[in-house]
């Protein structure tokens, strides 16, 4: 008897640990701590960044996707520690690029013309 206690205690267990390790992250509305990221572009160009990532509650609200449309250069942050990012240019001239840094390693993708650029960090 006291073996199966000790079987069922350690599986409780391990499912207590697998039920808390796929629960998403809380971000209490403080974007800063995930992989910062960073779009290269001229002055009047405009784009469209489109990222996701491991589902996270920010403000009781669980995402997992983030969209950001800008002119020219822009920085922010992924409010998780992964991401996909298709960067997509809208208007105006030249190329465009954008880049995550995870554990200090910037890992960047460029786009000529209209296809997108694609980047993946996990």
């Amino acid at each position: 008897m006291k073996t199966v206690v000790s079987i069922l205690t350690a599986g409780a267990a391990l499912l207590a640990a697998s039920v808390a390790t796929a629960q998403p992250k809380e971000v209490a509305g403080n974007l800063d701590g995930g992989l910062p990221w960073a779009v290269a572009a001229q002055d009047g160009t405009a784009w469209r960044l489109e990222c996701r990532f491991r589902p996270v509650a920010i403000r009781g609200v669980y995402q997992n996707r983030m969209t950001r449309e800008g002119k020219g250069a822009s920085t922010g942050n992924l409010p998780a520690d992964n991401g996909s990012c298709t960067l997509t240019r809208l208007s105006g001239e030249g190329n465009i690029g954008v880049a995550l840094v995870k554990d200090g390693t910037p890992t960047a993708a460029g786009s000529i013309g209209t296809t997108p650029a694609i980047i993946n960090v996990f």
